[in-house]
């Protein structure tokens, strides 16, 4: 049975090099522009195994909700950030490994994957 992961990502980019990345890898995938469309999917698919999230969605929106949402349903995820200067302290609050941007695309998935395992996603970039 395959995966499912949320990639909650911003910068279209990003988004298409991580979904292109995880469909690789055989995920079914859920991708979301910003918070309330990804607690929205959330919602309706029911079925969810690990999240990627970048931190600053724009616009002075985070992923906070979300995070709180996937909290809440004991779903594991990993943030990927690039802003880390003025994130750091926000970050450190969430206690979930991060991965800082840039990053390859692969190597986000198989970090958000690890996190099924029970092990910890690795903080460096491959």
């Amino acid at each position: 049975m395959a995966h499912t992961i949320l990639l909650l990502e911003d910068e279209a980019f990003v988004l298409v090099n991580l979904e292109l990345a995880a469909q690789d890898m055989g995920l079914t995938v859920i991708s979301a522009l910003n918070a309330k469309d990804a607690i929205r999917q959330m919602d309706e698919l029911g079925d969810l195994d690990v999240a990627v999230l970048d931190v600053n969605l724009g616009g002075g929106e985070t992923c906070l909700p979300v995070v709180r949402h996937l909290q809440s349903r004991a779903i594991p995820y990993l943030l990927h950030s690039g802003d880390l200067d003025r994130e750091q302290e926000f970050v450190r609050e969430f206690g979930a490994p991060l991965i800082p941007k840039p990053a390859v695309p692969e190597f986000v998935i198989e970090s958000a994957l690890s996190l099924l395992g029970g092990q910890t996603a690795p903080a460096r970039n491959a």
